[in-house]
């Protein structure tokens, strides 16, 4: 039974609707809202979120903390309440970040805080090697967790259509079904393995727990060795008629002539992403690209060569986003990655290129440029979303083991 498509009947269809929406709104919080504030937003009645929250509570799904006397005063007028938040053996999920050359793990728990359990550099052979080299990781994190493992989220470089990778960087990736193939590898059908764009995953996790919160509509871009993003209309992310839009990178914005490995000509990333800032620093690419790519960054304050790079590769980027701007009319601009990067390292020229191919009705109140609050955790946050997306919903908690607390 879905939220969205699909009306409770009964008596226990509606309590099953009901446990969902509040285990969704204490996950939506971040396990910051108390049971007071969590019962007006939903609409419910006093005694049914106290029945629901002692529910919750009792299948190990939720812990309700109390909070201080003073706190309690300030925001509940002195009715003593408490605050939902993740039970400490509650659901987990595992999110994975893949790259061509590197994969991290990290462990999220219901109320969206993570941690690192793992990163690897690639010492394998193949992208195969990879892959199998993650699937040992996530089945040493599977048998540590046990029935608290409520799916595994997995980031890939490179547009999904169909559960496939359609244009990764390494060409033996071409195709990969990385749910399948990890899924094959860890031999366990019972955990979901659910698999997205990495750009895509950066604005999901931007919209749900960074700067692009609560906004009708915003754009999110990412750039790692290419340029990637998506459109997100309240917070949900359009993903196209196939599943792979959002690839802003392979749009001809900048004016470029340039081959790109996708087949088109001047394709945006060339001058924008970490191909443009390596190209016009003359370095090599060979090796982490991004990883270069950063370093260029970091000698624009002492090398002429990497400050000139630095520059135009800013500008071509906010002439990028001015132009998507024109098209998509958002409340606001994230950026991540190597995004966020350069406007933090040169603003001013970001904001140049940006005004430059504004339309003149936009610049007076033009959407606002924001850098990713979320580091290097907006990726795997975003992975872990879809878990929690799939796991928040009546037929989803059903499947949570009774007495797993």
């Amino acid at each position: 039974m879905r939220l969205d498509s699909e009306r409770a009947t009964t008596s226990a269809d509606l309590r099953a609707h009901n446990l969902a929406r509040l285990l969704r709104a204490v996950h939506d919080g971040g396990g910051a809202r108390t049971r007071a504030e969590l019962t007006r937003q939903l609409s419910l009645a006093r005694g049914t979120a106290t029945v629901l929250v002692r529910d919750l509570a009792d299948r190990g799904l939720i812990e309700e903390l109390q909070l201080a006397a003073d706190v309690t005063e300030r925001r509940s007028r002195g009715r003593p309440t408490g605050v939902p938040s993740a039970h400490p053996d509650g659901p987990v999920a595992l999110a994975v970040d893949l790259r061509d050359d590197s994969f991290s793990l990290a462990s999220f728990e219901l109320t969206g805080r993570g941690t690192i359990e793992d990163r690897q550099e690639r010492d394998a052979r193949s992208g195969a090697d990879l892959l199998t080299a993650l699937a040992e990781r996530l089945a040493v994190r599977r048998r540590a967790l046990g029935s608290r493992l409520v799916g595994i989220g997995v980031a890939v470089p490179s547009p999904v259509s169909r559960g496939q990778m359609v244009q990764p960087g390494l060409a033996e990736w071409l195709g990969v079904d990385v749910a399948a193939a990890l899924g094959g590898q860890l031999a366990d059908g019972a955990v979901p393995i659910l698999v997205g764009n990495d750009a895509r995953l950066a604005g999901l996790a931007e919209a749900r727990r960074g700067g692009l919160r609560d906004l009708p509509v915003a754009l999110h871009l990412h750039l790692a060795t290419g340029v990637g993003g998506v459109l997100l209309s309240a917070g949900a992310p359009l993903t196209g008629a196939h599943g792979a839009a959002g690839e802003f990178g392979h749009m001809p914005l900048t004016g470029g002539t340039e081959s790109c490995r996708c087949g088109l000509v001047g394709c945006w990333e060339l001058d924008a992403g970490s191909h443009g800032l390596l190209r016009r620093a003359a370095r090599a690419e060979e090796g982490d690209r991004v990883e270069l790519a950063l370093g260029v960054i970091a000698g624009a304050a002492t090398d002429p060569g990497c400050a000139a790079a630095l520059a135009g590769v800013a500008e071509a980027l906010g002439r990028g986003i001015g132009t998507l701007v024109n098209a998509h009319d958002p409340a606001a601009i994230g950026l991540s990655g190597l995004g966020r990067d350069i406007f933090q390292a040169a603003p001013e020229a970001v904001q140049a290129g940006y005004a430059a191919t504004l339309m003149r009705f936009r610049r007076d109140t033009a959407p606002p440029l924001i850098a990713s609050q979320l580091g290097d955790l907006g990726v795997l946050t975003g992975a872990a979303e879809l878990v929690f997306d799939s796991f928040l919903t009546p037929s989803g908690l059903t499947a949570w083991p009774a007495g797993a607390a």
